[in-house]
């Protein structure tokens, strides 16, 4: 049996009710993986009906329906909470979530901005809740291997990391809205617009929201990278891209992020104006060591050791398991309900998703303003 499968469901006795706040795709999705496990999803929120209805069906039966997720943090029996919404409104709803004394599993990337994820962790460890960011790599047993196998020194001495992930995005996607949508409330700190189904169902290519599918990435990659090297806080990041391909996108869907740390630099590339992979081989890490080189994928890692007289190298160890992936996200939900009963710190713990993100940050303010962009982690800002 696979590892997080059905040998690790709740036993009734210590049933948990959960709550879904965002039941768009991804919620919908987390929502499923939730009740696998064996948590009653006893409450749904969404300000658009037609994702509160589609919402309520994936739930347990009987879920009660929120249109503001403050009702919802108001029930004293939910357990815990999952906030999938555009990226803009992760920090808030998850410090109200632990004042209201809950336990969040918040997705990834873990803020838009770098003081709103300090405030995540202040909130977070002075109420002593659990929160467990969205990276599900960091629970994964194929990369918990492969940690191992960079901690083993095998690399040598590690100064560059390249990385990328492909695919390939020509389009908005073209939808209408049906039914309420709360505009206003869907807007949170965003800046005041008039309402937009394109800006709606488009949200991940506006700034204003997100910093589109290169923080989207990056935010398992470079988290991954942060914590196969275990990596703080970035000293630099420049960031360049194109010209956005796609029509009415204001971020770009190719662009490259390169993150200076103390001891090595790490690259990022994001293509999604090329060809298309199967999911296995769509994207990759290199840790270039001076003894090998360690490639890690999204379902295979492998060592190429040095040789300069081969002609082609050969791998050893090689592991690659095409479709293993799909057990990640549920490994990773199985370890935040174990924190949640234990009160350990989960696999992904707010520390390291602020490491991430303020790496990410500053790739968006490198990209909007063309600078390469420093940090001070004295004053927990950005400098030019």
């Amino acid at each position: 049996m696979a590892a997080g499968a059905a040998a690790s469901l709740i036993p009734a006795a210590d049933k948990i009710r959960g709550g879904i706040i965002g039941s768009g795709g991804r919620g919908r999705y987390l929502t499923g993986e939730f009740k696998e496990i064996g948590v009653e999803m006893a409450a749904v929120c969404d300000i658009y009906d037609a994702n509160l209805q589609a919402g309520l069906k994936a739930a347990s039966t009987g879920a009660k329906p929120y249109t503001n997720y403050k009702k919802l943090l108001e029930d004293k029996s939910i357990d815990v909470v999952v906030v999938a919404t555009p990226d803009h409104w992760h920090a808030q709803m998850t410090i109200d979530a632990v004042e209201a004394g809950k336990d969040v599993y918040v997705e990834k990337p873990m803020a838009h901005t770098i003081e709103e994820g300090f405030r995540m962790i202040e909130a977070t460890r002075r109420t002593k809740r659990i929160v467990q960011v969205g990276t599900q790599r960091r629970s994964f047993d194929l990369f918990l291997d492969a940690k191992k196998v960079l901690d083993s020194g095998v690399c040598g001495s590690v100064k560059l990391v390249n990385s990328w992930w492909m695919n390939n995005t020509s389009s908005f996607r073209n939808a209408k809205l049906q039914g309420n949508l709360d505009w206003k409330q869907w807007l949170g700190s965003a800046p005041q617009r008039e309402m937009s189904a394109e800006r709606f169902f488009n949200w991940y290519w506006f700034w204003d929201y997100s910093g589109g599918l290169l923080v989207g990435q990056a935010a398992h990659v470079v988290d991954a990278i942060h914590w196969f090297m275990n990596s703080t806080f970035p000293l630099a990041v420049t960031t360049t891209g194109m010209k956005p391909n796609i029509p009415g996108a204001e971020v770009p869907e190719t662009a490259t992020m390169t993150i200076e740390h103390a001891d090595y630099f790490a690259v990022f590339t994001l293509g999604y104006q090329a060809m298309r992979y199967a999911s296995q081989d769509d994207q990759l890490k290199q840790f270039h060591g001076n003894k090998a080189r360690f490639d890690v994928g999204r379902e295979s890692y492998a060592v190429f050791k040095e040789d300069p007289k081969a002609v082609e190298l050969k791998p050893a160890p090689l592991v690659r398991e095409p479709g293993s992936f799909s057990r990640s996200s549920r490994q990773h939900i199985r370890n935040f309900l174990d924190c949640v009963k234990t009160r350990k710190d989960p696999t992904a713990p707010v520390e390291a998703g602020q490491y991430t993100n303020v790496a990410l940050c500053m790739a968006m303010e490198s990209l909007k303003t063309g600078r390469r962009i420093r940090f001070n982690p004295r004053t927990r800002k950005m400098e030019a």
